[in-house]
């Protein structure tokens, strides 16, 4: 599966219980978190998001007084195997796709893991990896 979805990127708080609050809001609304990357800095935490659904997940962190901005992002499922991401990586250079950033998951008992992968060019690389 590859895909173009919605990712929601935020700046909390680097303190506990910040995260705790806004996934605990998004759950009590159905909202599924389907992919997170979190990077922190000295006061802030930047947190990407992908969830079920980015419109609804925007109301509700606005309702947060937490400020969304909306990205679009390719979401792929990937072989969980050793040299994946060395081909995808290499697909993209023949393309001359820049990857701007990217962050992925696999579990060791799974046959597939997940990027979500942020590139100068999304439908570019779709092609370059389709």
């Amino acid at each position: 599966m590859i895909s173009i979805e919605a990712q929601l990127s935020i700046f909390l708080d680097n303190r506990p219980g910040a995260l705790a609050r806004t996934c605990q809001a998004l759950a009590k609304e159905q909202i599924n978190i389907l992919a997170m990357s979190i990077s922190d800095t000295v006061d802030d935490a930047v947190v990407r998001l992908v969830v079920s659904d980015a419109k609804q997940a925007a109301r509700i962190l606005q309702g947060l007084q937490i400020a969304a901005h909306e990205h679009q992002v390719i979401l792929m499922d990937v072989p969980n195997t050793p040299g994946s991401l060395a081909k995808i990586a290499e697909q993209l250079t023949v393309a001359g796709i820049n990857i701007e950033y990217a962050y992925c998951t696999g579990s060791p008992s799974q046959p597939t893991g997940h990027l979500v992968l942020r590139t100068n060019d999304l439908e570019a690389t779709i092609n370059a990896l389709s």
